[in-house]
């Protein structure tokens, strides 16, 4: 006779799936509100406490803590088939479970003492035992498998590959439940806990990392992570680091905007009229540079603007949506990738160092914008300076962007010296820098980056400020006439 326990919180399909086990010769138990779901529906089931002789007690803590349920769980067949009869132990063929929703309830603000409700004890200690036992019992531990398992109890039966491959997936999923009551618990006292547990999913192997010598693979359901192309190639490494960085910058957008990244640094980025004449603006402020680069976009892809995208070597187009015409365009590109832009997700910045990882959170701040010079910006200069801050957040370190009100004049990034990334924007710069504005990421320690910006034809700049020679650099902006801000919020992006 063959037995499953099924004991599961999320009911979903688990009275079609009891139906179907009975159908096939299965002998069910269970319990509680399990059990009461299967009576229901009048399928036939063996109650928990029945078959061990022991209630369920202490509101429902303890009811399958018991040997004659771990007993049939890890139960070796040939080797403890005696010591099974001798106590009266069914050997479990298939155990079905999930569990007590605490990761769901650890964010609704409960008490302590009624959120250690939602901790399941017996449904990780059941899985536990199934998944060592892989060999002679098969555990589910999710309702997205209840259909393969139809069709196998149906067919031969499990095979040793299904079983094993269930039990990664049963141990992968009490790992990730015991990491989320850690993490939760340890941070009760303290902003970051002393020991932080992570697990990602669906691991997607990439072809190789940022060079060819080197593997990589992403994880993730949602986010960044989470997306793969409606078309094109498979995305690779660099391509997800871009896609990252592109779509943090556009986000910062309300009208129609275009944001196109090269090596994880923005070289042209544009708002327009409409969503076509934000792309062509942005792709001539570095044309060069645009070539083999990720395309974000803020607004729906026509077949005007697919043809415009066609038109020079992109690696990866985002945006919210696509048209079907779009689409057809897009595919003569065969290699390019094109990504449906994806909520955003908001979480903690991990990144890995040698020996252990950094975290880094952001919570809800307010920049302090205030005129430090005689001169106050003019309309035009400070949608400049909106722009060029934007930008300036999400470029490397040390950096300086020159805009007017429409798009990015000239990007300096990730120098050493501030002085040397205000040089690069002005020799890369797209049109004449006079009365742009300027923005740099970190305070300006002297004037020198200033008097260079206001040499090349800049009018205003935004700098955090802070520097213990800030009137020097205010003075200098006043013998110029430059309008300056101060936001009192330092970007800087290594």
């Amino acid at each position: 006779m063959k037995w499953a326990l099924l004991s599961v919180w999320d009911k979903t399909g688990i009275v079609e799936l009891a139906q179907a086990l009975v159908k096939n010769k299965f002998s069910l138990m269970s319990s509680g509100g399990t059990g009461k779901a299967l009576e229901q529906a009048n399928i036939p089931f063996t109650e928990v406490s029945n078959y061990t002789g022991f209630p369920e007690m202490m509101d429902g803590r303890v009811k399958t803590l018991h040997p004659k349920v771990h007993g049939g769980l890890l139960g070796r067949r040939q080797i403890d088939d005696a010591v099974m009869a001798k106590y009266g132990i069914n050997r479990i063929d298939l155990l079905v479970v999930n569990l007590y929703p605490f990761e769901k309830m650890s964010g609704q603000s409960l008490p302590l003492d009624k959120l250690i409700e939602y901790i399941d004890v017996g449904g990780p200690a059941m899985i536990r035992a199934a998944a060592k036992n892989f060999k002679d019992v098969a555990v589910v531990v999710d309702p997205a498998d209840y259909n393969e398992v139809v069709r196998t109890v149906e067919g031969p039966g499990f095979t040793e590959e299904q079983r094993l491959k269930l039990a990664k997936k049963a141990f992968a999923r009490t790992a990730a439940y015991d990491a989320a009551i850690s993490n939760y618990l340890q941070a009760l006292d303290a902003p970051f806990p002393p020991t932080l547990s992570l697990q990602f999913t669906h691991g997607r192997k990439l072809r190789y990392g940022e060079n060819p010598h080197q593997q990589a693979a992403v994880y993730g359901t949602s986010g960044i992570a989470g997306a793969e192309p409606l078309q094109g190639k498979q995305m690779s490494y660099n391509n997800y680091l871009d896609v990252n960085a592109g779509t943090a910058l556009l986000r910062e957008f309300e009208e129609p905007a275009a944001v196109i990244v090269k090596h994880n640094n923005p070289c042209g980025v544009s708002i327009g009229s409409d969503i076509l004449d934000a792309y062509l603006t942005a792709r001539e402020v570095d044309p060069a540079s645009a070539y083999g680069s990720v395309v974000s976009l803020n607004r729906e892809v026509d077949k005007k603007l697919a043809e415009a995208i066609d038109s020079t070597f992109v690696e990866v187009v985002v945006a919210p949506s696509f048209t079907k015409d779009a689409l057809v365009t897009m595919k003569k590109k065969e290699n390019m990738r094109v990504l449906v832009l994806p909520e955003r997700v908001n979480a903690d910045e991990i990144r890995a160092i040698d020996g252990g990882i950094l975290v880094q959170r952001t919570p809800a701040y307010q920049e302090n914008w205030q005129v430090i010079t005689d001169r106050d910006p003019t309309t035009d200069e400070m949608a400049a300076l909106k722009l060029a801050w934007k930008v300036c957040k999400h470029t490397k370190s040390n950096t300086i962007i020159f805009a007017d009100q429409k798009r990015t004049l000239g990007i300096g990034a990730g120098q050493m010296s501030r002085v040397d990334s205000a040089k690069i924007a002005i020799e890369k710069a797209c049109a004449p820098l006079t009365g742009s504005a300027v923005a740099s990421d970190a305070f300006l320690p002297f004037p020198d980056t200033l008097e260079v910006a206001a040499k090349a034809g800049a009018t205003a700049l935004v700098q955090p400020g802070g520097s213990i020679r800030d009137k020097e650099v205010i003075a200098a902006a006043n013998k110029l006439n430059m309008a300056m801000i101060f936001t009192g919020v330092r970007y800087f992006r290594h």
